[in-house]
């Protein structure tokens, strides 16, 4: 158990990792994270700070929607989100700050790279399922609920990020955050999240044989 909770965390931080390096890149984040930037963009919040805030109120409606009271487990999920904002914070305002990306290529690979770290840390997390994301859980209670699939609603999160995304960038006159590294990473993320599982799903397999 306390092994996997800090493999959890490790993986958490390489998710924030990875997320610094797909915002420093700047062609275009994931949906959700589209969202975050729009937001911190208008409220001058840091985004890891608005990445934070946001993952606290799905967990706030997990906790209403779950039928088990598991306070520890809520817990345990409140201090990693919050870790993970902080991990987001640190990396994109001091680590990378420095860094100067001059030529799309270059932004590109930087954009690939944080996403397959993202991705990876993130079907590690899921697998594990030690320290679940909350909007992932929220997901999985609604399918629960309503007999409706889980990509039904995590899809519906993602459109709703987007749609929004854009609708704060008209209003604000901000930049367009929904670009070609949104689609890039619809289809990427959720490749490299699901190869990771199956993965890891097979290693656990061959090791009970």
């Amino acid at each position: 158990m306390m092994k996997n909770f800090l493999f959890s965390l490790f993986f958490y931080t390489l998710s924030g990792i990875g997320i610094s390096l797909t915002l420093k890149a700047d062609i275009g984040v994931s949906s959700f994270n589209s969202l975050n930037i729009a937001l911190a963009s208008i409220s001058e919040i840091r985004v890891g700070t608005i990445t934070f805030l946001l993952n606290t109120l799905f967990l706030l409606l997990y906790m209403l929607l779950s039928r088990e009271r598991q306070f520890l487990k809520y817990l345990l999920m409140f201090l990693s989100v919050l870790y993970l904002g902080n991990i987001i914070n640190f990396f994109s305002y001091t680590v990378l700050a420095p860094l100067d990306l001059d030529n799309y290529l270059l932004k590109l690979i930087v954009f690939i790279i944080g996403t397959c770290i993202a991705g990876f840390a993130t079907g590690m997390v899921i697998s594990l399922g030690i320290l679940p994301f909350p909007i992932e859980s929220v997901c999985i209670v609604l399918s629960e609920l309503t007999g409706f699939s889980f990509a039904k609603f995590r899809y519906g999160i993602d459109l709703f990020s987007v749609t929004l995304s854009l609708i704060l960038s008209l209003s604000y006159d901000l930049p367009v955050f929904v670009r070609e590294g949104t689609l890039l990473s619809l289809f990427l993320l959720s490749g490299v999240i699901s190869l990771t599982k199956a993965n890891y799903e097979a290693h656990l397999l061959k090791q009970n044989s």
